[in-house]
């Protein structure tokens, strides 16, 4: 199993454990009514993607990243502080890391050669699910959030962070 593998392995469960948590953080704030409902709906998929790469992870001998605790408190206050600054920051936040996870996975599928179709199909899944959630936010008003060129770009830069430390630790 080549190393590359492993590292997208790792860093795709990273990412989909940081997503969930932060709907989670999202829904505890804005968990009544009809944005609780789409964000929960967003983060049952997060869930079957994140619940994949489990699988992935011991199928390919890979390790989840040792980042796993810090991402499981700075995704939920992530979620929790946009959702406090109200929906819009919060749609603002699901537009800026699907932008992010939905380039990053369209690099991750074209880098996989013909022997790995299986990964690169289900890569190429749950981009397809994220670039969905990245509509849902613009259509909920990301855009119209408060500083929105400067939220998203911190948490772009966040993100991409975020990924290149789990590839290494």
């Amino acid at each position: 199993m080549s190393e590359q593998i492993k590292r997208f392995v790792r860093v795709d469960h990273a990412g989909e454990y940081g997503a969930e948590r932060i709907y989670a953080g999202q829904i505890a704030v804005l968990g009544r009514g009809a944005k609780g409902d789409l964000l929960r709906h967003m983060l049952d998929q997060e869930t079957v993607h994140k619940e994949t790469f489990e699988t992935l992870i011991a199928e390919r001998r890979s390790r989840p990243t040792a980042m796993l605790p810090i991402w499981h408190v700075a995704g939920f206050a992530l979620g929790a502080i946009t959702a406090a600054m109200g929906e819009k920051a919060a749609m603002a936040c699901t537009v800026a890391v699907e932008e992010t996870i939905d380039a990053h996975y369209a690099d991750q599928r074209d880098r996989l050669g013909p022997e790995e179709t299986d990964l690169s199909d289900t890569i190429e899944a749950f981009r397809l699910e994220e670039v969905q959630h990245r509509d849902i936010g613009l259509e909920n008003g990301a855009e119209q959030a408060p500083a929105y060129k400067l939220l998203t770009g911190l948490i772009k830069l966040g993100c991409k962070a975020a990924i290149r430390i789990s590839e290494a630790v």
